[in-house]
């Protein structure tokens, strides 16, 4: 099954700002997956710190940040790769790796497709089912690497996203390693999307490193750290792997700022642990007032955001337009391949914004 190249992305609150003569800060913004607890004040301590760096250029090289990611996953600071955001890496990898057979496992982030189209390759989906709660369906991947019928075409790499977005499902890991043995006995890449991993708490499949040679991990700044503003994220994967990403990326693409920030960031343990805490009880609140609204079903989810349908014969769209006139942005998932045209994606937030837009979405249903 082909796959749409027309990602969308929620989070443009500038947009919404200007078309409503708002300023950005009156914005509800439910539309990106952002900590609402926001980036720890070691890193915003860290990020004015680093103002006197901006007449330097960069470390392009991001040493100190590298050896920090290094040490906590306990890996060699050589199987990692810092770029402008994890979908700066998702942009190169289908180039430095030559994809030109990709099968993405979705519904998922627009991006993977749209990076192995620009490399002039050609991505395919297996689509999750809504009557599994959108599981991840790896064992259906696993059918397609190993398939070797004359005339079936070979997969270069597998995209999943885990836990997944819009869904919010994550992978059970005997799952994960019965597709990384398949991967690897197939010669196909696998290409592991964990930016809301932090989320599941340590699930991180980084220790399988050690073994799949053909693993590449992403992960993220923007969603559980807080910081999307400063475009930071990092792949892990063989030396080799790295070194050949590397030259795929331009110089300096990582500002100074943003490489203190980030290290801070990720050594604050104290606030990762209040994160998740609060995720954890805010996410379950949010579901079940969801679900309390007469015909809304709510995904279960282990990210922070709730993929939630709503009752026919409403549509996300017309339910998008009316929450965005109201200051409340929230994700329309009608065009990702594999959603219906009902469902919408909703953030945690903090708990009034989440009761306020839980008042304006009764409002409309009842209306």
């Amino acid at each position: 099954m082909a796959v749409s190249d027309a990602p969308s992305h929620g989070g443009n609150v500038h947009a919404a700002a200007r078309d409503l003569h708002r300023p950005v800060g009156a914005i509800l913004d439910f539309s990106a997956s952002i900590n609402p607890l926001g980036p720890s004040r070691q890193a915003v301590r860290a990020f004015h710190e680093a103002a006197s760096l901006v007449e330097h250029y960069p470390d392009p090289e991001c040493f100190s940040l590298k050896r920090t990611m290094a040490r906590r996953w306990n890996l060699s600071p050589e199987r990692v790769v810092v770029g402008s955001g994890s979908t700066e890496l998702i942009d190169i990898i289908p180039r430095a790796l030559a994809i030109r057979s990709a099968m993405i496992v979705g519904p998922t982030y627009g991006e993977y497709a749209r990076a192995v189209r620009h490399a002039g390759g050609r991505p395919s989906v297996v689509l999750a089912r809504k009557a599994d709660n959108y599981r991840p369906p790896l064992e259906e991947v696993v059918r397609r690497l190993v398939d070797k019928r004359p005339g079936r075409q070979a997969i270069d790499a597998v995209f999943l996203c885990h836990p997944n977005s819009p869904t919010g499902r994550p992978c059970g890991h005997d799952d994960l390693r019965a597709l990384f043995r398949a991967a690897d006995r197939a010669r196909s890449w696998v290409i592991l999307d964990e930016s809301f991993i932090e989320y599941c708490g340590e699930l991180t499949c980084a220790p399988y490193l050690r073994s799949f040679s053909r693993l590449i991990i992403l992960r993220s700044f923007t969603k559980f750290y807080g910081l999307p503003g400063l475009r930071i994220g990092y792949s892990l994967s063989s030396s080799s792997v790295a070194a050949l990403l590397r030259r795929f990326l331009p110089p300096w693409s990582v500002s100074a700022v943003a490489q203190r920030a980030a290290e801070a960031a990720i050594m604050d343990e104290r606030h990762a642990r209040r994160s998740l805490r609060y995720i954890e009880k805010e996410r379950a609140r949010l579901a079940l007032r969801l679900s309390s609204l007469e015909g809304v079903t709510v995904v279960p989810s282990s990210a922070n955001f709730l993929l939630t349908e709503l009752p026919a014969p409403l549509r996300a769209r017309a339910i998008t337009a009316d929450l965005r006139r109201q200051a409340m942005l929230v994700r329309d998932c009608s065009s990702v391949e594999g959603c219906t045209s009902r469902m919408i994606r909703i953030a945690v937030r903090a708990s009034r914004d989440n009761d306020r837009l839980i008042g304006a979405l009764a409002r409309l249903l009842r209306r």
